[in-house]
């Protein structure tokens, strides 16, 4: 089958682009290229995309056929919610990104930056029938704030995405069984940070699970309350870490910014 999405029309930009959206597509290149020199990419598959500022249904995503550590700021689609590509990109589009990422950004204003990979640990994580434990410090950022969905095949029609949607719910994180994790953020910092804990908690699950054939837990009061510090009264998270990120991009490469 073919993977790649043809739009049902082209839609002209609505003006210059705004210094917003400039800021925007340097940081989500910005995520791709770290999630390159993380080892988080799947050849040329999975997704992150982010909400374009001041564009009510209009999103930035990578162009089909190009690896994560070619993805630059100025060869991000445009595209919308309806599938029509934005402006003048020639590029392609994946069409089961385009529709998963539509439905999250279509259902949750708050999910400004959509992460989807297919990491290992997340993946094999995904399949444990008791999913993420409470055993990490890590894992329990993700304690009451973690959906599942499971797998479906590969072809995402729009019931998949309501049944996706409906299983993420207003949680941060998924585990989709047999297929990778998803992260939803209020801002790209937030979604990479998201991730960045998540996948360090499914591998530090999976190295414990490994070495020892029972694992110590910490009591259910004690997750709870580590959860709800972790949680921090919902603030945003990634603001200090963001900056050291693109800091140490721009030393490696900082072509991301084109």
């Amino acid at each position: 089958m073919s993977f790649a999405h043809n739009p049902a029309s082209r839609v002209a930009a609505s003006g210059p682009m705004s210094d917003a959206e400039q800021r925007t597509r340097i940081d989500l290149a910005a995520a791709y290229r770290l999630a390159a020199l993380n080892g988080w990419d799947d050849l040329v598959y999975t997704h992150i995309s982010a909400s374009v500022p001041g564009e009510p249904g209009h999103f930035l995503i990578n162009p089909f056929g190009f690896g994560f550590d070619e993805v630059c700021a100025s060869n991000l689609v445009k595209i919308d919610i309806d599938g029509n590509i934005v402006g003048t990109s020639e590029h392609r589009v994946n069409a089961t990104g385009f529709a998963l990422h539509a439905s999250v950004h279509a259902a949750r204003a708050d999910a400004f930056c959509v992460m989807h990979l297919h990491n290992t640990a997340g993946i094999a994580v995904s399949m444990q029938p008791a999913g993420l434990l409470p055993a990490s410090q890590h894992a329990l950022r993700f304690h009451g704030h973690l959906a599942y969905h499971d797998y479906e095949g590969v072809t995402f029609s729009p019931a998949d995405g309501e049944r996706l949607v409906a299983d993420l719910g207003d949680k941060p994180a998924m585990l989709l069984r047999n297929h990778g994790t998803l992260t939803a953020g209020r801002t790209v910092a937030e979604a990479y940070v998201l991730m960045a804990t998540l996948i360090k908690a499914c591998e530090i699950q999976l190295q414990a699970q490994a070495g020892a054939a029972h694992l110590v837990l910490p009591s259910a009061a004690v997750a709870e309350r580590a959860a709800e510090q972790l949680y921090d009264n919902g603030a945003v998270e990634g603001g200090l870490e963001w900056p050291a990120l693109l800091r140490k991009l721009d030393r490696i490469d900082r072509s991301y910014r084109d």
